[in-house]
């Protein structure tokens, strides 16, 4: 018998969780192809991506006050600010347009949506309830390692070649909690719709933690995987110089910080 490739022996959670979904149509290469194919339209001919937070605006309207088990991920780019004070404004757009849709895409891919754009970060969720194949803690880690993926891989090579732009990287925060859906007026159709709640808070302070091209993830997360699946991820509370509270059980509880391990990707 033959040995095992490195992949075989050592594979990444996508290629896990896509092995687990007999309904996935869509594999890390065409993903990758895809995005690629979009970005350059868009530089070549004008593409204008779709809307893509349609889908999250139905679900929240129709679940108004209701408070949701939910991940959330908080994903933006390094060294932005930056970016924004030296880049020619033309180039500026193109780079957050399409680091933001293509992060919207792939939050869909993984059964999430995109609840909102904030300057050039990407807030999704993943529901826990909704009727999926795979819970929304191993959708929402899969969803993170393909956006760094899409972001090395797929946008990285077109922004340096065609646009003359320097690779960026990204860092992407995620936890697990409760959160309330709210309306901020009575128009039921058109009134602003957002949720609150301590999972949105912890993913955000998660993702002001992480460094280039980095996944964090809080214990809400880390205890719904299976040992296995455990054994990607590093403790890394004791390395934070500022470690967060976890008020919703005990105010002197460390939360944990688990650290997704890059390294045991093929």
């Amino acid at each position: 018998m033959s040995a095992k490739s490195d992949k075989e022996q050592n594979p990444n959670i996508v290629d896990i969780l896509l092995s687990r979904n007999s309904g996935k149509t869509i594999d890390s290469a065409t993903l990758i192809k895809n995005v690629q194919t979009r970005i350059n339209n868009a530089l070549d001919k004008g593409y204008e991506y779709v809307r893509v937070i349609d889908s999250s605006e139905k679900f929240l309207r129709k679940n108004v006050n209701e408070e949701i088990n939910m991940a959330v991920l908080y994903v933006d780019i390094v060294g932005s600010t930056k970016m924004s004070m030296t880049l020619p404004h033309d180039k500026l757009s193109i780079l957050i347009s399409s680091f933001s849709q293509e992060m919207s895409y792939v939050i869909e891919q993984f059964h999430g949506y995109v609840l909102k754009f904030v300057g050039d970060a990407v807030i999704g969720y993943f529901v826990e309830s909704e009727t999926n194949q795979i819970p929304a803690a191993y959708n929402v880690v899969a969803c993170a390692e393909s956006m760094i993926k899409v972001i090395k891989q797929g946008i990285n090579p077109i922004l340096v070649k065609k646009v003359g732009l320097s690779e960026i990287s990204i860092k992407i925060g995620i936890d697990f909690g409760k959160n309330v859906v709210v309306r901020y007026g009575s128009d039921e159709k058109k009134a602003y719709v957002d949720l609150l709640g301590p999972a949105m808070n912890i993913a955000s302070k998660i993702q002001n933690l992480a460094k280039a091209n980095q996944i964090l993830v809080g214990q809400e997360i880390y205890d719904k995987l299976d040992s296995y699946m455990q054994k990607f991820f590093l403790d890394m509370t004791d390395e934070l110089v500022y470690p967060l509270q976890h008020y919703s059980n005990d105010p002197d509880q460390i939360y944990r910080i688990y650290r997704y391990n890059m390294n045991n990707q093929a």
